[in-house]
């Protein structure tokens, strides 16, 4: 029964046009800030970690507009879905770095692109598959009738889903080899003893995948950093080169360039990352939260 009003909700949303998605899901984050919601608590801590330098006047008007933002992006997520890439490629108002993504392909080596939580990742496959097939890795939903919608949904053309266990894993690594493009999000908190080391992110220890490092070394693949920002109208795509140490053979300097290179996309529009996820679970330090 929830998962069906879940997808009736989604389906609702998705049908509205994009600036009433933003509109109403503004109102939303005006919500869960008000009611110092437990996004908001969230929010607040993981800004206090990693932008302790702010005063608190300053930390308290990055945490509101993030909780603005959050409810935006929830909203206009359901409404990328339903629309086509020929209709999200027309919202994007301009794209930086593409010249990038054009020579890593020519070299044949296959290309990681990495996608933070920031802004609306729902985009960047649309703009992607403009120049090569893409397989991205996702995580499948508990409920079974909201995995076959997002089967649906994100499943474009010259595009595959890769599940997060070994299955999806083995089709990235073909994907790459075969000189394509695997779409990660990288600062998803791995589960405790799963493929993920601690490395600083904003200067805070935070518990981080090592797969990216993994399929460095296994297919000698390059790396490439991409989000797309929200602005008046539509969307702004980034796509930039990640930190070189990204490939370094020692897992921990890789890690560690990961988050610096994702750290510093965040620099560029902070109010636009998702700070109500709980970055740094699972540390052996404690958490926060």
């Amino acid at each position: 029964m929830k998962d069906t009003v879940l997808l009736i909700v989604l389906k609702l949303v998705g049908s509205l046009p994009l600036c009433v998605a933003r509109a109403m899901g503004n109102c939303v984050g005006w919500l869960m800030w008000c009611t110092g919601s437990r996004a908001a608590e969230v929010t607040k801590t993981n800004l206090a970690l990693c932008y302790g330098a702010l005063s608190d006047a300053e930390r308290q008007s990055l945490a509101r507009q993030s909780l603005l933002e959050a409810g935006r992006q929830a909203f206009e997520i359901p409404v990328v879905w339903r629309r086509s890439d020929a209709w999200v490629r027309r919202k994007v108002k301009a794209t930086h770095g593409s010249e990038l993504l054009s020579e890593a392909i020519a070299r044949k080596r296959g290309v990681i692109v990495l996608t933070p939580h920031l802004g609306n990742w729902e985009v960047v496959p649309a703009i992607m598959t403009l120049h090569e097939h893409l397989a991205i890795l996702y995580q499948p939903p508990k409920g079974e009738a909201l995995h076959r919608y997002l089967q649906q949904v994100r499943h474009r053309p010259r595009t595959s889903l890769a599940p997060t266990n070994a299955r999806g894993v083995a089709t990235l690594i073909k994907t790459l080899r075969a000189g394509q493009l695997a779409g990660i999000l990288p600062d998803q908190v791995p589960d405790p003893g799963n493929g993920g080391i601690e490395a600083p992110f904003c200067g805070e220890p935070a518990l981080t995948m090592t797969l990216v490092h993994n399929l460095i070394q296994r297919t000698g693949c390059e790396v490439l950093l991409t989000y797309a920002l929200r602005v008046k109208g539509g969307f702004e795509v980034v796509i930039s080169r990640c930190d070189e140490q990204i490939y370094s053979s020692d897992a921990q300097e890789s890690v560690a360039a990961l988050n610096s290179s994702v750290a510093r996309a965040v620099a560029a529009a902070p109010a636009q990352y998702q700070w109500e996820y709980k970055r740094f679970k699972g540390r052996e330090q404690g958490e926060p939260y």
